[in-house]
């Protein structure tokens, strides 16, 4: 019977989550308290569980002594999660508006949607543009260069062109 209990004690430290003044770990997220470089006072860094960079550093508050940091809690804790989450969905958002542009053109055949999605590779980035009719199904498909400017008088002229690859 003891071994069972062992057991679920090491069970319950592998999963133990550390929730001290300066360093709190919960739903994904580490919060720690660090000494701001910049100036006397106090910073704190969100990391999202898996990633080495935080996604959040901010001003933290001193503490009543005013030479320490106020301790982390619970309710603390929670808004810096919605804070660092909005900071990436931010991001992320960001980085889907520059990775992929639309437009919608018409032609002899009717409204087409024209997309180009650019593919960021580090070898080797380039970008697919493709064209959907109005039923959603897809006119054309390229690989084009990741520089490749997707306008309405680009995708005009890509249309016109019988939907060749357009040159670099």
């Amino acid at each position: 019977m003891n071994d069972h209990i062992d057991h679920d004690d090491h069970e319950g430290e592998e999963e133990a989550l550390v929730q001290e003044p300066r360093l709190w770990q919960g739903n994904g997220w580490t919060a720690k308290v660090i000494k701001n470089d910049d100036d006397e006072g106090w910073a704190v860094a969100m990391y999202k569980e898996g990633e080495r960079e935080p996604a959040l550093v901010g001003p933290w508050t001193m503490g009543r002594d005013k030479k320490n940091p106020k301790p982390l809690d619970v309710n603390a804790f929670n808004t810096l999660i919605k804070t660092a989450s909005e900071v990436i969905r931010r991001h992320e958002q960001h980085l889907h508006a520059i990775l992929h542009k639309n437009t919608t053109i018409s032609t002899e055949q009717g409204e087409l949607k024209v997309t180009l999605d650019i593919v960021p590779d580090d070898d080797d980035p380039y970008a697919i543009l493709a064209a959907t009719d109005e039923m959603g199904e897809q006119v054309a498909k390229v690989r084009v260069s990741a520089g490749f400017k997707l306008t309405p008088a680009s995708a005009h002229a890509w249309a016109e062109s019988g939907f060749r690859a357009p040159r670099a």
